[in-house]
């Protein structure tokens, strides 16, 4: 049976050059990048090398990053240590939209006490800017994402930013960067949080920028790693298969851009000519070059385990970005705000395609997908 994944925004397969680059780190190169020996300056010279790279990439200083173990790590550190270490917030203002990596630690701070607001968006997900100009205040923390995990749905940030200047931004970009050009500068962020698993490279590492300035405290206590700003020891090898993993995606992201676009749009176009009533919750123009987020006209007859399951039984690896709990399906949030209904929401499909994706590909899982809605649908 083929087997074709198409879930490259939950996680992606590791690059051999990335895992090539890591073997050292994981073999010989054992020390900890903390130490004063040989062993642990040769670690902390690659910790800081990856670092200047990666700064460089997305326009920052290398000051201004912190390695930590991924998106949802750094979302946290951020979003509570500007309410409680740093001080430097006492409201949050959310998108509807965001990854529960954002919504979840913000409804724990207004459990907390802390002030809470969430930015409705419109029917394809995006947020107007000018619906964050009353929240334009020194001591509010806006959290927009850059691109949405589930529609591929691209963020205005730098129109938020125009709108509320006096605000601090944060945006998270684990969904984006390494697909669309990232520079914080040009967004106008002052953090945004990255994580190396979407884009080739291994799990457990992502960073967080922290614009200079921001007097930033750690969120996660313990040693003085990362400037104080994060104690832990950090992954040398990990972080090695970052740097490579992120130089890889931002030198290759044109070329990887067309191709990823092209599939897209091919799989656009067969869904629309082979499976009636499709319902698409991914614009044509303005989203992500490898995220397609569909729907159906007759949810109310469809079962969103079943399809990805049977989707699964053919070889094909898609999800609904739904979360699971208990073992039932819950509906979408991400689209539920779009204004979708909660069995459209429930039976929703995320494509999401990589460099590797090929046209045959797509073909076949179209022709799952007939297959799979066929006893669905007598």
């Amino acid at each position: 049976m083929r087997r074709v994944y198409l879930d490259h925004s939950a996680t992606t397969p590791l690059d051999p050059e990335v895992l090539e680059a890591m073997l050292p780190w994981l073999r010989e190169h054992f020390g900890n990048a903390s130490s004063l020996h040989a062993w642990g300056r040769r670690a902390r010279v690659a910790v800081e090398e990856a670092r200047e790279e990666f700064a460089a990439l997305i326009g920052a200083h290398p000051s201004e990053i912190v390695f930590t173990s991924g998106g949802t790590e750094a979302n946290n550190a951020i979003l509570k240590s500007c309410c409680q270490e740093s001080g430097l917030t006492d409201t949050v203002v959310y998108s509807a939209v965001e990854h529960h990596a954002v919504i979840h630690p913000a409804e724990a701070l207004a459990r907390q006490g802390v002030r809470t607001a969430v930015l409705p968006v419109d029917s394809w997900g995006r947020v107007d800017p000018e619906s964050v100009r009353p929240w334009n205040r020194p001591r509010t923390l806006i959290s927009v994402m850059h691109a949405n995990n589930e529609t591929g749905v691209i963020e205005p940030i730098r129109a938020i930013r125009d709108a509320a200047p006096d605000a601090l931004l944060h945006t998270d970009a684990v969904q984006s960067f390494g697909k669309i050009p990232f520079n914080v500068g040009q967004l106008g962020v002052d953090f945004a949080t990255f994580s190396a698993h979407k884009i080739h490279g291994p799990k457990g590492i992502g960073a967080m920028y922290i614009r200079r300035g921001i007097d930033f405290k750690a969120h996660q206590h313990g040693g003085a790693q990362e400037r104080n700003r994060r104690a832990g020891t950090e992954p040398v090898a990990l972080i090695v298969g970052f740097q490579v993993a992120a130089r890889r995606a931002v030198e290759q992201l044109e070329q990887r851009a067309r191709h990823m676009e092209r599939l897209t749009r091919l799989l656009r176009q067969l869904l629309r000519e082979r499976i009636p009533g499709v319902l698409f919750n991914t614009p044509e123009e303005g989203a992500l070059p490898n995220i397609l987020n569909i729907t159906f006209a007759d949810a109310h007859k469809l079962d969103g385990d079943a399809l990805i399951l049977g989707m699964d039984l053919y070889g094909v690896g898609v999800s609904n970005g739904s979360a699971c709990s208990a073992g039932t399906m819950q509906p979408s949030h991400v689209l539920l705000a779009l204004g979708r209904t909660p069995a459209q929401a429930r039976a929703a499909i995320r494509f999401s395609l990589s460099k590797d994706t090929t046209e045959e590909d797509i073909r076949y899982a179209v022709e799952a997908l007939e297959r799979v809605l066929m006893p669905m649908r007598d």
